[in-house]
């Protein structure tokens, strides 16, 4: 990003659940910030092989199902209560390297994340709100990686009123036919879908419209948007 004469660029930091960069959907980012903001990239799992994720951060029964892609392509499953501890010393590298705006590059609930002075972006606390000021009163449904994470729906929207239907298909290794059968389960059903995931990109939310016929909200490109009023 070439930063223009006299300007001093902003930064603005993105930590993904998997590993940086995430050349899947830093472009949606970088296309909401329209050049006024550096994005600088960071992920809980940078520098770990496929092996160890799986044998030491994979979920156990009870615990905080989530999903994320590495640098490779592939997709893990992990533990919220096992990469915590290592999203948040990334939040506090960020801000150690004078980073002002951070953004959680994921959807789901992480109670506890904290900055010193740094302004710590939370999808989770951002988009119920949103989601139920844009709904008003529409039916709405929801589109998350993996059936496990249906449970959690409630903890994340039921304070806002919400109780969104659900349908599993995932960005990182969903096929166009568990697209099409998981916006299919919207068909008459839902008036407007949102995909809760940061790594669903615009093919995906083209998908969904195609075989639901309703508007679709990219997680992602809302955040962005909203981000880069603020950088």
């Amino acid at each position: 990003m070439k930063q223009r004469q006299g300007f001093r660029m902003h930064k603005l930091g993105m930590i993904t659940i998997g590993q940086a960069p995430r050349s899947d959907v830093a472009p949606i980012v970088e296309r909401a910030l329209e050049g006024r903001a550096e994005l600088v990239q960071a992920g809980a799992l940078d520098g770990l092989s496929s092996d160890y994720i799986q044998q030491h951060l994979s979920p156990s029964p009870e615990e905080y199902v989530l999903t994320s892609r590495l640098t490779t392509g592939e997709s893990v499953v992990i533990s919220r209560e096992k990469i915590q501890p290592l999203l948040q010393d990334k939040i506090t590298r960020m801000e150690e390297q004078g980073i002002r705006t951070i953004l959680l590059l994921c959807t789901g609930v992480f109670p506890g994340l904290h900055t010193r002075t740094a302004f710590l972006i939370e999808p989770d606390h951002v988009l119920p709100p949103v989601l139920k000021a844009m709904s008003s009163g529409r039916r709405l449904g929801l589109i998350g990686p993996l059936e496990e994470q249906k449970d959690n729906l409630k903890l994340k929207f039921s304070p806002y009123g919400l109780n969104p239907q659900f349908a599993a298909a995932s960005p990182y290794s969903g096929s166009m036919e568990e697209f099409r059968q998981a916006a299919g389960q919207f068909k008459d059903q839902a008036d407007l879908i949102v995909l809760d995931c940061m790594g669903y990109t615009e093919t995906h939310r083209e998908l969904v419209t195609r075989y639901a016929g309703v508007p679709v909200i990219l997680s992602n490109a809302l955040i962005g948007k909203l981000v880069s009023e603020m950088v």
